[in-house]
């Protein structure tokens, strides 16, 4: 599947704001199964400085610096991206004991994952979320049907809402309000995950949404997306969405991953002056061709 992805964020500033910096994770990362084939970013105003390169988890990464003084800023990102479908569907019930796979974990065939099952700035995790974890890694049970096991839990047990949470709400008060977002969700299943000794690493990009029957999909009505991978041994690394229950296949854009969502957060940075702010985001995501 070939899709154009849109994201364009626009700061409005109650003050003017002198000189600005930024860092952008905003293009697809490549991977076994995902091609970006074009990009494009517009910022307006023009920035001074404007580089590209690679964070330390080999995502895209650019870096900004707007020395213009200004009052608003759009930063509009737009990438062409393939998608391809996994090779052959998993076999759940076949995959690893997740005690074997986690023994393994310190040894240097899998170093690159052990840093991953390690705590974060985003994702602490407590007693009462390690017994939740406990409950579907019972002794002896293959990694693969365990996790999927948690994620129909945190998708049955977590009622997805809005407002009740943002990018600082720590992984135990979403795990006593029992209410988030997609980024609280994959947070808490990592969290999950981490209490047991396993590798989990967050992943950022986008999700293909469909409008209701006999309705058009309005533009810039998507949105980012959130959802986790986990370290299955010699399955390697497997994505799981606790928000919508499934394994991501060719719907999910892949854009980076890293510890939690601070590692791969679409625009972070600074400003000089400004004073309070408002943000507007416009996501959406196109399917041109299916191959």
């Amino acid at each position: 599947m070939i899709y154009d992805v849109s994201h364009k964020t626009t700061f409005t500033y109650e003050d003017m704001v002198s000189v600005s910096h930024h860092v952008l994770h905003l293009m697809p990362r490549q991977h076994p199964r995902q091609t970006t084939l074009a990009t494009a970013m517009v910022v307006h105003p023009s920035p001074a400085v404007d580089s590209q390169g690679k964070d330390y988890f080999g995502n895209p990464v650019q870096y900004l610096t707007v020395q213009e003084p200004h009052e608003r800023l759009v930063v509009d990102a737009h990438s062409r991206v393939e998608v391809r479908p996994t090779a052959a569907p998993l076999v759940l019930e076949t995959s690893e004991q997740w005690e074997e796979v986690r023994a393994r974990l310190p040894t240097d065939s899998a170093l690159e994952a052990y840093e991953f099952s390690f705590e974060s700035p985003h994702i602490v995790g407590t007693d009462e979320v390690y017994d939740y974890a406990r409950t579907s890694f019972t002794p002896g049970r293959p990694i693969l049907a365990a996790t999927m096991d948690l994620t129909g839990r945190i998708f049955r047990e977590f009622e997805y809402r809005g407002g009740v949470s943002d990018v600082s709400t720590p992984v135990r008060e979403v795990f006593a309000m029992r209410r988030g977002v997609c980024q609280d969700f994959a947070h808490l299943q990592i969290a999950c995950l981490r209490s047991l000794g396993l590798a989990a690493r967050y992943v950022s990009g986008y999700l293909l949404t469909r409008p209701p029957e006999g309705k058009e999909k309005l533009v810039g009505s998507d949105a980012s997306h959130a959802w986790l991978s986990v370290w299955a041994g010699r399955e390697g690394w497997v994505d799981f969405d606790p928000t919508n229950n499934l394994i991501p296949n060719v719907e999910h854009i892949t854009v980076g991953w890293g510890r939690d969502y601070g590692d791969v957060s679409p625009i972070n940075g600074f400003i000089v002056g400004g004073g309070s702010h408002q943000v507007a985001v416009a996501v959406d995501v196109s399917p041109i061709q299916s191959r």
